[in-house]
């Protein structure tokens, strides 16, 4: 078997003296061809520009490639163990299953195809759940006044860290400075204050998919980025009880989805006061375990009150004739979830994909010598996928002739295929082919002498991919429920916490409590899951009732 050489990601982001760069200042000013302007960004409250101390705690940029670079282990496209260093392995897989690469901005990415076509696969499933519940997409723009910001207090106090201003235009201070698009909750209001007037206007029930910026400090592909892509949902309405209704709605969306595309146990529940959407009355989330065992908050829905429809004057007149504030939601899941997938799914092979969203579902690799052998192979193949295509099974041949079998093996387990068929000579002449199984190595993973009889074929491949789709729930689901430790006492969460595992238990405790929690275990309550046990509860931080479990996590 021909071994996989692609580089090394932890290697490229050695300390190792020949492959640092030297870092400088971003220039203040710098040009947006697009937009025919020159802009001053700032990054944060009070940031006079970028600069390379600013941004010194993110994760380092890729070198420039280099003829001489050595492989970090004994063949290159390996990747580093998951148990050795979980982070170094998920940016390992990041680059050897082509998935993106860091951008020349610090803490940007270029999502490259593949990383891309899972994107595609989530928003192509959301597209149509939003549309199933009366949504429709548009867009907004991403330049916000700055003023829109400052109206909800809380909300710009949650935010004014993480912006990025826009200063200077066609060579002119602005007037006013403009907001690079956080999130769009301040511009959706301004204009649905324009287009709501009466009861008969309401529900507004609209989504954007869009890319948002925020200044963060620490940065990690797909899970946190300067830039990220997402779709948010803003919904308007008539009463507080409809608002809850969409919100509720959403979230089990977002639930929906984990489950059955993306193969991963979410937890559901509501956020406490400390965690809640700056601007939001209640954020109702999905909480995932990483296969470090750390949270991942990967979606949110956000009961938002009257909070900003007050802040901005939208108002309707009800059928009363008395003019009301409306009640609104938003809502919003992001590339963040690709970053799940990998960290819930992935393997020391690579990356490993839940058929339902796999950009491929079945790689067939053809294996010949000569070009006898070559003909009857790839006539065979060619057939094959015309079957598995007309079946609606996302299939590709690789027919490329510059590696060997053994290499391509690797290359598309490292890429997280659901499954490979294996076509040689001796295949050909018995009229069958050969099925392995990404999820199970080696031999307990084949299938041997599946007959190449398209009924035959699509039954089975249809089968094993349902079985690997199950099969990654039903792992993650034990990995996750095996990390959860019930605890009654601070002490015993502080020893949960400290084995890296997620704690839960009875809380009534104050915000105070909360954050003394999160200084001194690093640990913060992840939600309040809507499954709640039956029964008396006392509070494990005061001793006092408690109507409440809560989960308590490190988290990304």
């Amino acid at each position: 078997m021909g071994a996989l050489r692609l580089p090394s990601l932890a290697l490229l982001l050695s300390p190792c003296k020949s492959l640092r760069l030297v870092s400088r200042p971003l220039p203040l000013r710098f040009r947006l061809p697009t937009l025919k302007a020159a802009a001053s960004v700032s990054g944060g409250s009070g940031s006079r520009g970028l600069s390379s101390q600013s941004l010194a705690k993110e994760e380092p940029s890729l070198p420039p490639p280099s003829a001489d670079r050595k492989p970090s282990s004994s063949y290159e496209g390996s990747v580093t163990p998951r148990s050795v260093d979980f982070n170094a392995w998920y940016l390992d897989v990041i680059a050897s299953a082509e998935l993106a690469d860091y951008g020349p901005v610090r803490g940007t990415m270029v999502i490259r195809p593949y990383g891309y076509a899972i994107w595609e696969a989530i928003q192509e499933y959301l597209n149509v759940k939003f549309k199933e519940t009366g949504h429709s997409n548009m867009y907004f723009p991403q330049f916000i006044p700055y003023s829109f910001i400052e109206k909800e207090a809380s909300h710009v106090e949650g935010f004014s860290p993480e912006l990025a201003l826009v200063t200077i235009g066609g060579g002119k201070e602005l007037e006013e400075k403009l907001v690079v698009r956080p999130t769009s909750e301040t511009i959706v209001n301004h204009m649905f204050t324009q287009w709501i007037h009466s009861y008969r206007d309401l529900p507004l029930m609209i989504n954007q998919w869009a890319n948002v910026t925020r200044w963060e400090m620490r940065t990690k592909p797909f899970v946190r980025t300067l830039e990220f892509l997402w779709q948010e949902g803003h919904t308007a309405h008539a009463t507080l009880e409809e608002a809850e209704k969409e919100a509720l709605q959403m979230i089990d969306v977002y639930k929906k989805f984990s489950y059955e595309q993306a193969a991963i146990p979410v937890i559901v529940g509501r956020k406490s006061r400390a965690e809640t959407f700056a601007g939001a009355i209640r954020t109702y989330t999905i909480e995932a375990m990483m296969g470090d065992r750390k949270a991942l908050q990967a979606g949110t829905s956000h009961n938002l009150g009257q909070n900003f429809s007050r802040a901005f004057g939208t108002q309707f007149t009800d059928e009363n004739g008395q003019r009301q504030h409306v009640w609104q939601t938003s809502w919003a899941v992001s590339t963040r979830f690709v970053g799940g997938i990998i960290m819930t799914h992935g393997d020391d092979a690579g990356l490993m994909l839940p058929p339902r969203i796999a950009p491929i579902q079945v790689i067939v690799v053809p294996i010949w010598k000569t070009a006898d052998e070559k003909n009857g192979v790839m006539n065979a193949v060619s057939s094959l996928k015309e079957v598995l295509h007309k079946a609606e099974i996302r299939v590709k041949i690789d027919d490329t002739e510059q590696r060997t079998p053994g290499w391509k093996f690797n290359f598309w387990e490292m890429k997280g295929v659901p499954l490979r068929i294996e076509v040689g000579p001796r295949d050909v002449a018995n009229k069958s082919v050969v099925v392995s199984r990404r999820d199970i190595p080696g031999k307990p993973g084949k299938d041997f002498g599946i007959s190449m009889e398209p009924s035959v074929l699509v039954t089975h491949i249809k089968s094993r991919l349902e079985e690997i789709q199950t099969s990654l729930l039903q792992r993650a689901t034990s990995f996750r429920d095996s990390n959860i430790v019930d605890v009654n006492s601070y002490d015993e969460l502080k020893e949960a916490i400290a084995q890296g595992k997620w704690a839960r238990g009875p809380w009534s405790a104050s915000d105070a409590e909360e954050v003394k929690v999160k200084e001194e275990t690093g640990a913060t309550i992840r939600c309040f899951p809507f499954e709640q046990p039956q029964g008396q509860k006392k509070c494990f931080m005061t001793g006092n009732p408690a109507d409440e479990v809560a989960i308590f996590a490190k988290s990304y």
